[in-house]
């Protein structure tokens, strides 16, 4: 049974939902991010709500929030923390920075440099960093939702492949149907209206209920067919005359974990073919490093993607 995986799910659907309209796709992946502890990367131009999201996501989980605002002059420590001289005891003392918290949202990565974009790889990787030769323990559910703007925009830098690479997904957010930004208008027109009243409304998860979810996913089968399934994608990303830099082996790990959640998610004691391609356009598409000749042809990651999803033999077909 994953009765607590789809709990938690339909808990955030409810609390988010009070908050955000027209966002199910997006909740659903934070979801699977939460459970499969991962980071998320959110991709779409502002003003959509995408900070809002990650404050009341992170007031569900009962945890602390952060916000780091991307700039070309933001530094790495001013993300980590820094040792500031203490006077009265004539030492040195660390001073924690944003990162030290359960939801950290980073707005506009792409638009902070690449040295500072990199100073996130051990935070998210092996969550700690390291200061000045010493190393600090983030917390254990730690999670980064960093938001990027289109490409195109000024100002901007292109992410890393290693830092993207650290994203379990990565969701875009678009601009809601009219009946959900309605809702939008309805809520919040007026001059005094206030997001920390919904915030406040919002009802907390249970405190062992993340772990229970996570438990029960060694009950949900990951038959050795699926499992070839996911490597025969990662190796036709790899092969793909389109792309320079195919899936690696921790999106390969990324792409097997997602889909035992989402079939938890459905209620589903053994993950099918359905479940990883599901889960393919959040996991693989932001790690495909795509040729000249493709970007030439006007193809993106998601293209690409999603032909070579249909080049690879679907077990039990």
């Amino acid at each position: 049974m994953t009765d607590q995986t789809k709990g938690i799910a339909q808990h955030l659907q409810e609390q988010l939902g009070q908050v955000i309209f027209g966002a199910q796709d997006v909740v659903e992946a934070l979801a699977v991010a939460l459970i499969g502890r991962g980071h998320v990367l959110l991709e779409g131009p502002p003003g959509l709500g995408k900070t809002l999201l990650s404050k009341t996501f992170a007031s569900v989980l009962g945890g602390e929030f952060k916000r780091i605002q991307g700039t070309a002059d933001l530094l790495p420590t001013d993300m980590t923390g820094v040792h500031v001289f203490n006077a009265g005891n004539q030492q040195f003392e660390f001073q924690q920075g944003p990162l030290f918290a359960d939801v950290v949202l980073v707005d506009e990565i792409n638009r902070a440099g690449p040295k500072t974009q990199s100073a996130l790889l051990e935070a998210m990787e092996e969550r700690q960093v390291s200061v000045d030769r010493e190393s600090f323990a983030l917390s254990d559910n730690f999670l980064v939702i960093a938001t990027q703007n289109p490409r195109e925009f000024e100002g901007t830098y292109p992410l890393p492949e290693s830092q993207l690479d650290r994203f379990m997904l990565c969701v875009s957010m678009t601009y809601p149907d009219k009946t959900a930004e309605a809702k939008v208008l309805e809520a919040y027109n007026l001059p005094e209206a206030s997001h920390a009243s919904e915030l406040q409304r919002t009802a907390v998860l249970a405190t062992d209920a993340l772990q229970q979810a996570r438990a029960e996913l060694r009950e949900v089968h990951l038959a050795p067919e699926l499992l070839g399934y996911v490597l025969d994608i990662a190796a036709a990303t790899r092969s793909s005359s389109s792309v320079n830099l195919g899936l690696s082996t921790r999106g390969a790990l990324a792409l097997a974990r997602c889909a035992r959640i989402v079939a938890a998610l459905r209620g589903g004691d053994y993950v099918i073919p359905d479940d990883v391609r599901k889960v393919a356009p959040w996991v693989v598409a932001h790690r495909l490093l795509l040729t000249p000749e493709a970007a030439i042809e006007g193809l993106d990651p998601l293209d690409v993607m999603n032909r070579l999803l249909d080049s690879v033999a679907v077990p039990g077909s």
